[in-house]
């Protein structure tokens, strides 16, 4: 554990999942900002990092897991929380993540954000046409590659399916137009004691 006064004694990390443009991001860096030295580990962040990218999607999103896998551990290890906003419909890097959090003695938190399927589509489109920074961009450019004819919708569907077969998520509806009391209330439930691991 580091010396300064800023380390805590039990590290958390927390995974908030959703649907595109459920506020994964904005939440995310609101909870950063209330943690001394916690960090926002944007998974897509760490891909834009990567030169040509978006010439191989899939080998960029492995190495961009990769390295964000080993960024937790090390920060988690140095006794600081680990918030990652992230899109999955699909087992694999939840469980990455809960295994390196108790490989660090760290608590695991699994969040996921709810809202409807038409709110996700139009609150994704809303966001597409004036983009707030790269990782909107880059979204957008995906979505406009793919060949699906609702690729949103599709996400959307692809997490309900995968949220319905996950013990110990905590569900919150993510107001996107009330995003302070969303924070809110991810924030009653992180100073919650813990529950035991149902995994």
């Amino acid at each position: 554990m580091p010396s300064t006064a800023y380390a805590r004694c039990v590290a958390t990390l927390v995974l908030l999942n959703g649907p595109p443009a459920s506020g994964k991001s904005t939440i995310a860096a609101r909870l950063v900002e209330r943690r001394p030295l916690a960090l926002n580990l944007d998974i897509d962040v760490v891909r834009g990092q990567l030169g040509c990218w978006l010439d191989d999607t899939t080998a960029a999103g492995v190495a961009a897991r990769t390295l964000a896998l080993a960024m937790a551990r090390v920060h988690l290890d140095a006794g600081f929380d680990v918030v990652v906003p992230q899109f999955l419909a699909r087992p694999g890097l939840a469980d990455e993540l809960a295994s390196v959090a108790a490989e660090c003695s760290a608590r695991f938190v699994s969040i996921a954000l709810i809202v409807d399927r038409e709110t996700a589509r139009s609150s994704f489109a809303q966001r597409s046409a004036a983009p707030a920074d790269r990782t909107h961009r880059d979204a957008a450019e995906m979505v406009d590659r793919s060949s699906n004819p609702d690729p949103v919708g599709e996400m959307f569907d692809l997490f309900c399916s995968y949220l319905d077969t996950l013990l110990g998520v905590h569900r919150i509806e993510s107001v996107l137009d009330d995003i302070d009391g969303t924070v809110l209330e991810v924030e009653q439930f992180l100073a919650t004691p813990p529950e035991p691991d149902r995994r």
